[in-house]
């Protein structure tokens, strides 16, 4: 993934993906990845579209980086999957605040990333950025997952950048 090899990237997360609790994430399947690459790819096309946007990619990045970071149990019951669909904003910015001192920005993007399923309403525009983002970035982890290939998945982000500069 390119968000490896982007060094002014890099230094912004470093910190976060080198923290033993969020390593945790790399054992946890995700969409049909693990939750770190997961994780990964939300914060890094999100901190693309908040530069290309003069918004503030710095705490994009880590809103998006940090907004899945729940270590959840491998023997989930499906339902316990189903239900974490609409209490796990709130348990990973608890993980979070456990874990980094966040800025209030950072803390509404990982709380409002499932708007509108959950009923935390973004405050900000990179908070709008990283809910859209998650939901484009999972939407095609699951065609994969589901081998129903979205070919251009990756394009709706630059289709999304463009229709929020007009």
């Amino acid at each position: 993934m390119d968000s490896l090899n982007d060094l002014r990237y890099m230094n912004i997360v470093n910190q976060y993906i080198n923290n033993e609790e969020f390593k945790k994430t790399k054992q946890i399947e995700h969409h049909g990845i693990t939750r770190f690459e997961h994780s990964l790819k939300v914060s890094y096309y999100s901190y693309k579209v908040a530069r290309v946007l003069g918004l503030d990619y710095e705490q994009t990045a880590i809103g998006g980086l940090l907004h899945d970071f729940f270590i959840s149990p491998k023997d989930r019951t499906k339902i316990e999957r189903l239900s974490s669909v609409f209490t796990h904003p709130k348990i990973a910015l608890k993980t979070a605040e456990s874990q980094f001192d966040l800025t209030v920005k950072e803390k509404d993007m990982i709380l409002s990333h499932m708007f509108p399923i959950y009923i935390s309403v973004p405050k900000y525009m990179e908070s709008w950025i990283v809910s859209t983002v998650d939901k484009i970035v999972a939407a095609s982890e699951f065609s994969l997952k589901f081998k129903f290939r979205v070919k251009y998945a990756y394009d709706l982000l630059l289709l999304f950048t463009i229709s929020l500069m007009k």
